[in-house]
């Protein structure tokens, strides 16, 4: 049975590691596959790159609507029967495409296939492995489990229930696995499949406030009510990036207490805009439990030391 894959990259301005993402699927074996670079515009060396590989990809360079409305035009633009979306600084790891292949081969009602996948720095070495975990729609909507590279799904997907939500600027590949997830199950091999690059330009690193604050509307939007652990997500981090703009200490006292303060201060303000003030006693005991135990810190270093 023939089986092709249709490879999208989304990409701009990525020219430092774009020929690696390249290498990586061009050295991929035993699969047919199409390749469609759709670039947003790239005005530094990503054209000479794209066009040092037009044999082997099509491309596109033009004004877009962002990172899914790029990745919706590769999937019209392509034919494959499995959907293979990779960013313009990720890679995949030998032989990726020939274990999917194969489950998607052997199981013809599994739809989405994921594996594993690997946090790797601008070089390309290893940081730390991506906390993928077994398949549980209940879970995913607690955390995002899944390691977008390192997902594949069947374009009968894209056909059912859509493509990419191109109001996301964040996390339209965790809407999408939400969309999916409920009308079918996904199928886990525990292989490493990909390298998600992990530095601070990245957009999930650069704008954690914004891609948090986005992750809660688009959670509320689909379930009515964010789950707390997001909720709670934003407030930390909101809490920790007003510590890091004001030059805060974080090894000082009265900085933690402070930064309990904002935690409140922004979890008070999730409850209320994402979960209509739905709080369940374990959590309110946990806020309180860090509040005190701040508070009690700080006080001791003042009087008893």
């Amino acid at each position: 049975m023939t089986l092709t894959f249709s490879v999208i990259t989304p990409s701009y301005n990525q020219g430092q590691f774009i020929e690696r993402t390249i290498q990586s699927i061009l050295s991929q074996t035993a699969v047919e596959f199409d390749y469609m670079v759709c670039d947003g515009g790239s005005n530094d060396e990503t054209i000479e790159i794209l066009n040092k590989y037009q044999d082997y990809l099509r491309w596109v360079s033009e004004a877009d609507g962002g990172q899914a409305d790029a990745v919706n035009k590769g999937i019209r633009s392509t034919k494959g029967d499995i959907i293979a979306w990779i960013n313009s600084d990720d890679i995949y790891y030998p032989e990726a495409f020939k274990k999917v292949r194969t489950i998607f081969l052997n199981y013809p009602e599994i739809n989405v296939v994921y594996g594993n996948a690997n946090h790797i720095d601008r070089e390309g070495g290893y940081i730390e492995p991506y906390p993928t975990e077994p398949w549980d729609y209940s879970r995913l909507k607690e955390i995002c489990f899944l390691c977008q590279p390192a997902v594949f799904f069947r374009r009968r997907m894209v056909d059912t229930y859509g493509d990419l939500d191109i109001s996301l600027k964040f996390c339209m590949d965790y809407e999408l696995w939400l969309r999916y997830g409920k009308q079918s199950n996904f199928f886990y091999i525990p292989d490493l499949l990909a390298g998600s690059r992990f530095y601070q330009d990245t957009k999930t690193l650069g704008q954690r406030v914004a891609v948090h604050h986005e992750i809660n509307e688009m959670l509320k939007a689909k379930f009515l009510r964010s789950p707390e652990r997001w909720v709670l997500a934003y407030a930390s981090v909101s809490a920790e990036e007003q510590e890091k703009a004001q030059g805060r200490d974080p090894g000082n006292l009265w900085v933690q207490v402070q930064r309990v303060n904002t935690f409140f201060s922004e979890a008070f303000y999730g409850y209320r805009r994402w979960r209509n003030f739905a709080v369940s006693p374990l959590t309110i005991c946990q806020i309180m439990r860090w509040t005190l135990a701040a508070y009690y810190r700080f006080l001791r270093s003042k009087f008893f030391l």
